[in-house]
């Protein structure tokens, strides 16, 4: 079902803000919290960079607060992720390759099932991508 429209609001819980456009700044989202943020200008990302960009960081949320009562062993961590998209409109993802790289004393065990349990149950964003179609590899790096 998709959300409606009624008395000027969604009708359904969730999320909601607006997307404006103006010659002088371009397109500028704010959310309904009031955090603005600019959109496919010469110093901001594109809607996709930002839907690659928020699979990452959803992704590394979920290991980070995996890693609650361990984190103070975690000296870094990060993700780079590259991703292909399709030849003709609309240029969806078709695959997704994401490095995890953790330096610190922390399990490499407990770190890959923090990984798979995002990708399978609990990061939106990566799995609004993969139920699309797009394919995903994860690979994991334990720097000490």
């Amino acid at each position: 079902m998709k959300p409606t429209l009624q008395g000027g609001e969604l009708g359904r819980e969730g999320m909601n803000g607006e997307v404006v456009w103006t010659e002088a700044a371009g397109y500028i989202g704010t959310t309904d919290r009031g955090k603005r943020f600019g959109i496919y200008g010469s110093d901001s990302p594109s809607p996709m960079e930002m839907v690659l960009h928020g699979h990452a960081a959803c992704s590394l949320i979920d290991v980070i607060d995996g890693l609650k009562h361990r984190r103070e062993n975690v000296e870094f961590i990060k993700i780079e992720i590259e991703a292909d998209r399709a030849d003709q409109t609309p240029k969806v993802f078709t695959s997704i390759r994401m490095r995890y790289i953790v330096k610190g004393d922390v399990p490499e065990t407990l770190v890959k099932r923090l990984i798979e349990s995002s990708h399978d149950k609990y990061c939106s964003v990566g799995i609004m991508i993969t139920r699309s179609g797009a394919s995903l590899e994860w690979s994991l790096e334990m720097e000490s």
